[in-house]
């Protein structure tokens, strides 16, 4: 599951829900809270942008990386493993079991692809 800014917010005000009774300072306080995260997401997006248009590999292709791997894994354990060991026992040659890799792939795919389904909520509801 996806942690976005709007949990990040909630999260916020469920603290300063608590510790700050007065209605007006805890608007100022979420006003701040919104500012400093929105700041900071601002921020991330700016190395992001700037770490894409690195000429350096080792700067702008990490993220590509990371995804051919997860491609990779995902292509080795839905793919090759099952089509090799059906190929292997219907010509009478079992394969033995083969290493078989973690089963949150799909969950690091989609968080890579931000395919949570978070935005498309925010969408919904109109954010």
């Amino acid at each position: 599951m996806a942690f976005g800014f709007d949990d990040a917010i909630a999260a916020g005000l469920k603290v300063l829900d608590k510790f700050i009774p007065d209605p007006e300072a805890k608007a100022r306080a979420e006003k701040e809270l919104r500012d400093s995260l929105l700041t900071w997401d601002q921020g991330q997006m700016a190395v992001n942008s700037a770490e894409a248009g690195n000429d350096n590999l080792f700067v702008s292709g990490w993220r590509p990386f990371i995804g051919w791997i997860c491609g990779g894994a995902l292509l080795y354990t839905y793919i090759l493993v099952p089509l090799a060991s059906a190929v292997f026992a219907a010509v009478g040659h079992p394969l033995p079991k083969l290493p078989a890799l973690d089963g949150n792939l799909w969950e690091l795919m989609f968080g890579m692809l931000g395919m949570a389904g978070w935005r498309t909520l925010d969408k919904i509801k109109g954010k």
